[in-house]
């Protein structure tokens, strides 16, 4: 979330962090600013549905999702990005990604592993 924030409020700031020096023309804001988004929604939507105990599983594809892209767009654009940010990027997205891909296996499971809700059979009182 806070890499999202920060590209949101500070495109000018984050923005070159990850691709250098074109960062700073308008139009790379506007895109800055939509991927700061993405990860701010990402992680907010994660954040509230924790605390309000609800599925969290699609968040995290949808974050593992988004740091694949960024993984190999970052990779596929090669010398055109400075080095040094090009791997720190890459290894915070590779990073993400992997943390986001187990989360996603480890929470949502249900307590019965045999268990089989059936939303009628609650409805009606029926087992």
């Amino acid at each position: 979330m806070a890499i999202g924030a920060a590209l949101v409020v500070a495109p000018r700031l984050a923005g070159p962090m990850w691709i250098g020096d074109d960062a700073n023309s308008r139009a790379v804001k506007v895109l800055a600013r939509a991927f700061g988004a993405r990860d701010l929604a990402l992680g907010l939507g994660t954040a509230v549905a924790l605390d309000g105990g609800k599925p969290v599983r699609g968040w995290l594809e949808g974050a593992a999702l988004a740091d694949a892209v960024d993984l190999v767009a970052t990779f596929a654009a090669g010398d055109s990005i400075p080095r040094g940010a090009r791997r720190a990027v890459m290894l915070i997205a590779a990073a993400s990604l992997a943390t986001c891909a187990a989360l996603s296996r480890a929470v949502d499971t249900p307590s019965g592993a045999h268990e089989v809700a059936v939303p009628e059979a609650h409805l009606t009182g029926h087992p």
